[in-house]
């Protein structure tokens, strides 16, 4: 079977990636967020939106 050698080098990164932090999930996150914070770019955020209802469903 072909296998994509982008799709493969993405995969094995994320596999390095998530070994540094022994796959827990919260010290990824952390991690993210500090990059994230050391990046210096302007992060936008949009607010929540409301749930839909029946009554207000289009």
């Amino acid at each position: 079977m072909w296998q994509d050698p982008i799709v493969k080098e993405t995969r094995l990164l994320r596999e390095q990636y998530a070994d540094r932090f022994h796959y827990d999930p919260d010290a990824i996150f952390q991690d993210i967020l500090k990059r994230q914070a050391q990046s210096g770019k302007k992060l936008v955020r949009f607010p929540p939106r409301k749930p839909r209802t029946e009554s207000n469903a289009a």
